[in-house]
């Protein structure tokens, strides 16, 4: 025969306890929709004040006007370029690593430094030489959702000569 084992009703917790367990779950909530920190540096800030909120950039790159790009590369297939003009001021954060940027692209007339410039060091470098090409390789979230690598093929003498975007098959989508 099975014992009959004494049933409890649920207990509801404390007044007390379950407003601060809802204020938690608040602040949970409200933490997990903050701005990432790239949002919240405003066009005209400080270098002092770029880093202080973004840290030391892994990459900086002077162009001849004076002004500065410093791209922070962010685990996955982003990298953030914050463009500051010849005063030291903050023109600009975004995303480089995406279509549209990538459409900037002038083939015939950038070379290795305008790419490098652009969209910092590559994923990945390859070279072919029967081709007489090298080709560098970045990878991003095409259309924010499918994983793929942008292709820039530069000729012996470091001008792009072809773009090609290929599904990226090392990130499982």
């Amino acid at each position: 025969m099975i014992p009959l084992l004494p049933i409890r009703s649920a207990r509801r917790p404390p007044p007390r306890l379950a407003g601060r367990l809802l204020m938690l779950a608040a602040v949970a909530l409200a933490a997990g929709c903050a701005s990432p920190a790239w949002q919240s540096v405003p066009p005209g800030a400080s270098e002092a004040e770029l880093q202080a909120r973004l840290g030391a950039p892994r990459e900086i790159y002077p162009f001849p006007d004076g002004s500065r790009r410093w791209l922070y590369p962010a685990p996955g297939e982003t990298k953030w370029a914050a463009d500051i003009g010849p005063d030291g001021r903050l023109i600009s954060v975004r995303q480089v690593l995406s279509a549209d940027e990538f459409g900037r692209a002038r083939i015939g007339e950038w070379t290795t430094r305008d790419v490098l410039t652009r969209f910092g060091k590559p994923a990945e470098i390859s070279r072919f030489p029967r081709m007489h090409r090298e080709v560098w390789g970045y990878r991003f979230a095409q259309d924010g959702l499918e994983y793929a690598t942008m292709n820039f093929y530069f000729d012996p003498a470091g001008v792009l000569r072809l773009t090609q975007v290929v599904p990226d098959f090392l990130t499982d989508s």
